[in-house]
């Protein structure tokens, strides 16, 4: 059986804020206030907020598998661990910044785009934007 690492579960990006953001192709991104977001599996909760200029997620919630996952890739505690690392927004409505990978204890390039009130797109690439996985996460609160 192959093992999920957090990279596949745990990422995830910022929201966009306040305001409309335009998207390539000048299709308006809808804007998504301060939230808690799940990733696809439900595993992971991130509580996504404004850090002065920027834009920062905390883990509010792990599940007892995501938290193993973390604890051998060498973070002992995963609820707390600031995940998303200073999103800033670009000019196509795209918010970028980096993101903590706990079972990998490695730190990503990540991005993320509102799809609507409801629904990101977050991306994460080992290197530069080589090597990326995609996810649709869901807005929990």
């Amino acid at each position: 059986m192959r093992r999920r690492h957090a990279f596949a579960g745990a990422f995830a990006g910022a929201a966009v804020f306040a305001g409309q953001a335009v998207a390539d192709g000048g299709v308006v991104n809808p804007p998504l206030a301060d939230g808690v977001w799940r990733n696809p599996e439900n595993s992971v909760h991130v509580e996504i907020h404004t850090c002065g200029e920027a834009v920062c997620g905390y883990v509010v919630w792990a599940s007892p598998r995501a938290e193993a996952d973390a604890r051998r890739g060498g973070t002992d505690v995963l609820v707390g661990l600031r995940l998303f690392r200073d999103f800033v927004r670009q000019k196509t409505g795209e918010w970028r910044g980096t993101i903590f990978v706990p079972d990998l204890n490695a730190t990503l390039a990540g991005s993320a785009v509102a799809l609507d009130g409801e629904r990101l797109k977050a991306r994460a690439c080992l290197i530069g934007k080589l090597f990326c996985k995609s996810q649709i996460w869901t807005r929990v609160g």
